[in-house]
């Protein structure tokens, strides 16, 4: 299993400062889900809120400046060998900051 590499910077992080996506959207589903430490993949999202726009949705999280990180795993085919597939997680201290700067609510 690898993660995406970040380049090494002397400057400090920007401070996390989420907005949180609007209630009843697909990335106020998505959220819901990482906070509650799940790692979901595109199977567990479209089961979970019958759309396929997982991709998508990550990427509206991350505009909103959560730090959403993939995790790629090789998952071979017979017809596509070089298959990976991605997993989705937040780090449980960015809910823990989100949740005491939200006062505890999502």
């Amino acid at each position: 299993m690898t993660t995406m590499s970040e380049q090494l910077s002397f400057l400090p992080p920007p401070p996390f400062c989420p907005t949180w996506p609007k209630r009843g959207t697909l990335a106020d589903r998505a959220l819901g889900m990482l906070m509650d430490g799940r790692l979901i993949d595109h199977p567990d999202f479209e089961n979970s809120t019958q759309s396929w726009r997982l991709g998508a949705v990550i990427f509206t999280l991350r505009a909103l400046g959560w730090p959403v990180e993939t995790i790629e795993v090789p998952s071979p085919t017979e017809h596509s060998p070089d298959r990976i597939i991605a997993l989705y997680r937040l780090d449980g201290k960015y809910t823990a900051q989100a949740l005491a700067m939200n006062g505890g609510e999502t």
